[in-house]
């Protein structure tokens, strides 16, 4: 399956990383009806950035799940190829 890293440019104004946590949780309950895995997440609070590893059928699916786990949809995403 595709493997794809999205990029949130700008979280929301307070949000931490506990905030993003709950998202991933959200996220965790929703992918299954996409055929989506969410594998791991990082975050910057400094620059109020966040970055999720998933994979996905296509990068579509994987926004989806976003959009209806929590509304925070990434501004940008990437199929990648893990390397070591």
């Amino acid at each position: 399956m595709p493997l794809f890293i999205d990029i949130h440019e700008e979280l929301p104004d307070g949000a931490t990383a506990v905030d993003v946590a709950h998202a991933h949780q959200a996220d965790l309950a929703k992918q299954d009806e996409f055929g989506v895995k969410y594998i791991k997440y990082w975050v910057d609070e400094k620059d109020h950035k966040a970055f999720c590893l998933v994979e996905a059928p296509t990068a579509d699916a994987a926004m989806r799940v976003h959009r209806e786990a929590h509304g925070l949809v990434a501004n940008r995403i990437h199929e990648v190829i893990e390397g070591s």
